[in-house]
């Protein structure tokens, strides 16, 4: 059933809480689940596991695959004795939480638009029974960091995911702020004049700042630059292609100075944009997560002097952290959205 051989051994002896959640991060590579116990402002992570996402082979198999994915999750917790509360997820894509569905997706998960994630989970007989709540997955990440990482005991936060693309998300009192259309947050599509020309995932050339911010944008950045300011030593190009955006960094670190560049370029715009929607939104605190943000200190920097270049006098102090929870984030969202959710039923 499984496309892959997966990772799946719970120790869950000898654990004790008032609240368990089944929480699950899907993503066009994998899919993660943990359980994660929540008690009196704490929580706990026990044992993640994940599986293949099996993207292309379309929405129906990666749904059938969730549920089952799900269940066996189930058996574990409740053979250790685990009871379940709720099925908190996060997933990628444009949610419609109220439904339970997936409103909107890119092509990296094609067929994943229209799936009814909810219903298939309810019409489970194994674990229909309990409540289910999905939001996006950089809502789930930002929902993680801001209410028991960096951005803990802040009334609002804008969280910003800097990744294989750019993502966000805005919380304020403890509530994912979606917008009319479920896409507040999307940061990777804030305009720049750095992006304009180069293709965006979404489509667009006019000037997003994902293609030439993001880990995949530092290479194309990298390699757009190079194209224009190539220098030619014995006849052979000086700088060779970059492959990604570890590699630009990793040259970075290796003392290419030109590498050095392309990251304070691409940093300082990142820098400015994310001055834009602060401008905008006023919040307590930005935190910064996602791979990105270990490049190091000079694109650290770059978004530093971004900001201050582009925000208001009032804005300009905000603070700007990096997230703590690591790949935990996204997981601690989803438990804590359904454990909200619960409290409506």
């Amino acid at each position: 059933m499984f496309c892959a051989h997966d990772d799946y051994d719970l120790h869950l002896d000898d654990v004790v809480s008032d609240r368990f959640y089944i929480a699950v991060d899907i993503g066009g590579t994998k899919i993660a689940s943990a359980i994660v116990r929540m008690s009196y402002g704490t929580y706990e992570v026990i044992d993640k596991n994940r599986m293949p996402t099996c993207a292309q082979k379309g929405g129906d198999d990666v749904l059938y695959r969730l549920v089952d994915f799900i269940e066996r999750q189930f058996r574990l917790a409740s053979k250790q004795g685990i009871p379940i509360t709720g099925i908190g997820i996060g997933t990628a894509g444009v949610v419609d939480s109220e439904h339970g569905r997936i409103a909107a997706a890119t092509n990296i998960m094609p067929g994943w638009a229209g799936q009814h994630v909810a219903q298939a989970i309810h019409e489970s007989d194994l674990v229909g029974h309990l409540p289910v709540y999905m939001v996006g997955d950089v809502g789930a990440h930002g929902l993680g960091e801001s209410q028991y990482g960096a951005g803990r005991g802040h009334e609002s936060v804008l969280s910003v995911g800097v990744g294989t693309g750019i993502g966000g998300a805005i919380i304020r009192s403890g509530e994912l702020i979606t917008g009319a259309h479920g896409v507040a947050g999307h940061v990777g599509h804030i305009s720049h004049a750095l992006g304009v020309g180069v293709t965006c995932s979404c489509g667009t050339t006019c000037g997003h700042i994902e293609p030439v911010a993001s880990g995949t944008g530092l290479a194309i950045l990298y390699n757009l630059l190079r194209s224009e300011n190539s220098t030619i030593e014995n006849g052979q190009e000086y700088v060779q292609p970059a492959r990604s955006g570890l590699d630009v960094v990793n040259r970075m670190n290796e003392g290419e100075h030109f590498a050095r560049r392309v990251i304070e370029i691409s940093a300082t715009a990142l820098g400015e944009c994310i001055a834009g929607m602060a401008n905008l939104l006023d919040p307590d605190v930005i935190v910064l997560s996602g791979s990105v943000v270990k490049a190091g200190e000079v694109w650290w920097q770059g978004v530093y002097t971004g900001f201050s270049h582009a925000a208001l006098p009032l804005i300009s102090a905000t603070p700007i952290i990096q997230g703590n929870l690591g790949d935990d984030a996204p997981l601690v969202g989803a438990a804590y959205a359904v454990s909200e959710y619960i409290k409506t039923l």
